[in-house]
């Protein structure tokens, strides 16, 4: 009898190799035979699932932030249901920040992710829908707590913690003292 294969489960082990290479060194050296290497697979297998590298880009981009709403979810549940605006958002930006291993990896892979943006801005589009989602769920509870100009309040906050996602990957500043700001941030937000 014939071994069953699990098409999406192998479309998310080929992504993952994509986005493990993007963590060790970038994706402009991810190339679809580096990806099928890393993969164990064969260069045509990453060609059946994937024609193009963009395809390979977008479900890559894709699964990491999935990895990221899985981290977002698992820090909402542990604050009990539903957490009030504020400890909602947070709690998600908290999630975001490179303050563990499995963060870091995921930072990494974003910021690698933007690199190659700087030099194919076509690429944009690729990833351009998850921090929109991310930016939309922190508005929403910004306007929950009633909370002036929630749309640009939440595109800040994102941006600040981008920007402390950098300085930590950068080691300008700690995991502790990204915290701290953020939570400053925050705290001027919700006087």
């Amino acid at each position: 009898m014939p071994k069953r294969v699990d098409h999406e489960e192998r479309k998310r082990h080929i992504a993952g190799a994509l986005l493990r290479i993007a963590e060790r060194q970038g994706l402009q050296h991810a190339t679809m035979r580096s990806v099928a290497a890393e993969a164990g697979v064969s260069v045509r297998l990453v060609q059946y699932y994937f024609h193009t590298k963009d395809e390979l880009l977008l479900t890559a981009i894709g699964h990491s932030a999935e990895q990221i709403g899985e981290r977002v979810r698992a820090r909402l549940l542990a604050t009990g249901s539903p957490p009030p605006p504020r400890e909602f958002i947070t709690e998600t930006l908290l999630a975001v920040l490179p303050t563990d291993p499995e963060s870091v990896r995921i930072t990494r892979t974003w910021a690698a992710f933007y690199s190659l943006v700087l030099a194919e801005p076509e690429l944009t589009r690729l990833g351009a829908a998850h921090p929109d989602s991310l930016e939309r769920l922190l508005a929403n509870q910004l306007r929950l707590a009633d909370r002036p100009d929630p749309e640009r309040t939440a595109a800040g906050l994102l941006a600040l913690t981008n920007g402390l996602a950098s300085s930590i990957l950068g080691r300008q500043h700690d995991a502790d003292m990204a915290v701290s700001v953020l939570r400053h941030y925050l705290d001027l937000i919700f006087a």
